[in-house]
């Protein structure tokens, strides 16, 4: 199947969503504002310029830092995602890690997701198809929510730039503000997770949803595992956050400057009206 076409109003583009690490816009990307009005208020993206095809950033939390994780206007950034033509989405995290033999700050491809319950922070569900129409539909998972030919693709990318990618990870979505207590942090690895963080799942569902390709990339600012001890324990928060931007700059770059559109493998279930 074919990126999905039937909002889009813009030839296909890409597009990188950055987060917590990126609480300021950084110097080194020269990038052009572009505010997309949506049935869900408006959302600004920020466009890289003369690049093909055109290319995207999303910050999260917006610039300066202003949404808390629950404050995020998930369906606005999607929309505006989908207006533009995003054909190639890579969500980017800050992420505790819970498996101590996954390096920090070093980059880590997202194969899987476990999102127990599948709201948005606000309670609502996590799907675009919030009331009955022509258009909505179940979202079926064929060759999962993350892409394997966009991932592969952003894999190559960090081999490129000389930031090879160290593994790949379940990531679980636990919505904030709050950080995990220690109880939870012992929980998650059993379910199978290995890093987790308060953001990217919802992103992942609903760009899946307006048939984005989507791949997941984070880096381990922080190992969430109860009782370790390591050199990393007297790091400040801004001091991680740093070395985090240190690993995604690069990437981001590449991204933007080399990635390309892929095609869309899950499929939009909608049953026939009469």
């Amino acid at each position: 199947m074919e990126c999905g076409k039937e909002m889009s109003s813009d030839k296909d583009s890409i597009a990188i969503i950055l987060g917590s690490a990126f609480d300021q816009m950084p110097t080194w990307l020269s990038l052009e504002a572009r505010q997309i009005s949506t049935p869900y208020g408006v959302a600004t993206l920020y466009q890289m310029p003369d690049t093909d095809p055109p290319a995207y950033v999303l910050f999260r939390h917006g610039v300066p830092h202003t949404f808390l994780p629950h404050q995020i206007p998930y369906r606005a950034n999607a929309w505006a995602l989908k207006e533009v033509g995003c054909c190639a989405l890579v969500v980017t995290s800050s992420v505790g890690l819970l498996d101590q033999n996954l390096p920090l700050f070093q980059p880590l491809i997202v194969n899987d997701l476990i999102m127990l319950d599948n709201r948005l922070p606000d309670g609502s569900t996590c799907t675009m198809f919030t009331e009955p129409s022509e258009t909505h539909a179940h979202l079926i998972i064929t060759e999962g929510l993350f892409s394997p030919a966009l991932s592969s693709q952003v894999a190559a990318l960090a081999e490129a730039c000389k930031w090879p990618v160290a593994g790949e990870v379940v990531f679980g979505y636990v919505g904030g503000p709050r950080n995990k207590t220690p109880a939870e942090n012992r929980i998650w690895p059993k379910l199978g997770a290995h890093a987790n963080s308060m953001s990217l799942g919802p992103e992942v569902v609903l760009a899946n949803e307006l048939e984005i390709p989507t791949a997941g990339l984070v880096v381990g600012h922080k190992y969430s595992i109860p009782g370790l001890e390591t050199e990393n324990d007297n790091v400040s928060l801004e001091e991680s956050f740093e070395r985090s931007r240190v690993t995604f700059g690069k990437l981001v770059v590449q991204f933007l400057e080399n990635g390309r559109p892929v095609p869309f493998g899950n499929v939009l279930y909608r049953y026939a009206s009469e």
